[in-house]
């Protein structure tokens, strides 16, 4: 059982805490594009023998944007700059879901001496303008490009629009439970428009297609693990089983008959194989 959930700032990050006990191991976990920290909030519920820290990434959720560009580097810069400022004990486990992948990935190649273990859920293993869904890529970046052209008002409206967050909720979800579609449904429609402004929503999606796990993956010493769902629709299964390949230290976890979302569709599993790979 969770004991308890608190709510903590540090330097204009807003951080949550799952297991609050300093005896525990601890787990930090990155969240995804346009996510907040609501989107692992059921695996850390599954995982009531660590302690677990999970930020609204900067310029998401409630935690302030960056003055700079969010793009891959300054996130890094911020991630080693945040568990800095935890001062934890010991290196935590480290994990990233989707766009928290990349993020991660990168981190762990410069800071490998800082975290005990990596992994990545639901893994950005490919270029997204490359392969199956080279065309929905192209899509997203219409889409994008149409919401920075137009009057700062109207763009942000077209970001947080309705028809388009549940066109990617539909598009993502894998389940054929309607109480849990729903659930998804209204997640999405809650948190996925929680971003500071348009200018941060274009630059983490540029990042997010423009860089990859795989860029990193060989450089990479650090045990880990990638947990991906059978239908994923964002990097296919054949390329993560490309992907796991890459690292020095790795092994790959396939969830059936799920996709993107196996921390909405199937956080027990997902809780399951990460408590399996630290122990």
């Amino acid at each position: 059982m969770i004991n308890m959930i608190n709510h903590r700032i540090i330097n204009d990050t807003d951080y949550w805490v799952y297991n609050d006990d300093l005896k525990l191991p601890v787990i930090v976990m990155i969240h995804g594009l346009r996510g907040t920290h609501h989107g692992l909030d059921l695996i850390a519920k599954n995982l009531p023998g660590y302690r677990i820290i999970i930020p609204d990434l900067p310029g998401f959720g409630i935690s302030k944007e960056f003055s700079g560009e969010h793009n891959i580097e300054n996130y890094v810069a911020w991630l080693k700059k945040f568990l800095e400022d935890l001062k934890l004990s010991k290196p935590p486990v480290l994990l990233g879901h989707s766009f928290g992948s990349i993020i991660v990935g990168y981190y762990s190649k410069k800071y490998p001496e800082t975290i005990s273990k990596l992994i990545l859920v639901n893994p950005i293993g490919a270029s997204a303008l490359e392969g199956a869904g080279a065309i929905l890529t192209q899509i997203a970046i219409f889409y994008y490009w149409l919401s920075r052209v137009l009057s700062e008002s109207v763009g942000t409206k077209l970001l947080s629009a309705k028809f388009g967050v549940m066109a990617m909720s539909i598009t993502l979800a894998k389940t054929r439970d309607k109480k849990l579609r729903a659930f998804i449904h209204d997640q999405h429609l809650q948190h996925f428009s929680q971003f500071a402004d348009r200018r941060v929503a274009n630059e983490a999606f540029k990042a997010s297609i423009h860089e990859s796990v795989r860029d990193v993956a060989k450089n990479i010493s650090t045990s880990t693990l990638l947990i991906a769902g059978e239908l994923d629709n964002v990097t296919r299964l054949k390329k993560q089983w490309e992907l796991v390949k890459l690292f020095p230290n790795a092994k790959l976890e396939v969830i059936n008959k799920t996709g993107h979302l196996t921390h909405y569709e199937t956080p027990e599993k997902v809780a399951e194989l990460i408590q399996k790979f630290i122990s």
